[in-house]
């Protein structure tokens, strides 16, 4: 659907550059890669992804298919769905999920440009997730090595 690894490791780059010194992208895809793993991730992005498939064939039932199709603004089952991914790194993942959600950088705006024709009112979601727990996963990383550090 266009997104690629290095997309969201950029995502994951932008939320944790500024408090991880000499962070790399080749470090974030691979917290990328980490969060990848987890069956948890793997079953969201199929269910998000078949959804707005769905929606963009018109194949839901009324009234959830113009729902979806719109991304209506209170229509959150799509940030549930995502939050299952944020649930595995803790509460940081929370906060790094609804700050990427709301400010939408980088691939995340141009998953919400409607004027492509494409529905992706769970994909962009399931991005900022995924970019949201691989900086908390690094963050914790990261906590671990300054506390060493302190030892």
């Amino acid at each position: 659907r266009g997104v690629s690894i290095v997309d969201i490791a950029e995502l994951v780059m932008f939320l944790q550059t500024e408090y991880i010194p000499h962070l790399t992208l080749e470090t974030c895809i691979e917290s990328v890669n980490a969060v990848l793993t987890k069956r948890e991730v793997h079953n969201t992005i199929l269910t998000g992804i078949q959804l707005d498939i769905l929606a963009e064939e018109d194949s839901l039932l009324q009234p959830l298919q113009s729902i979806v199709a719109k991304d209506e603004g209170l229509y959150g089952i799509d940030e549930i769905l995502a939050l299952s991914i944020v649930n595995v790194y803790g509460s940081i993942g929370f906060t790094n999920y609804g700050y990427i959600d709301k400010v939408k950088p980088g691939i995340l705006k141009k998953l919400n440009d409607k004027s492509s024709g494409r529905v992706h009112t769970f994909l962009d979601d399931i991005i900022g997730a995924i970019a949201a727990a691989a900086a908390s996963r690094l963050a914790h990383s990261n906590q671990n090595v300054l506390d060493e550090e302190k030892k």
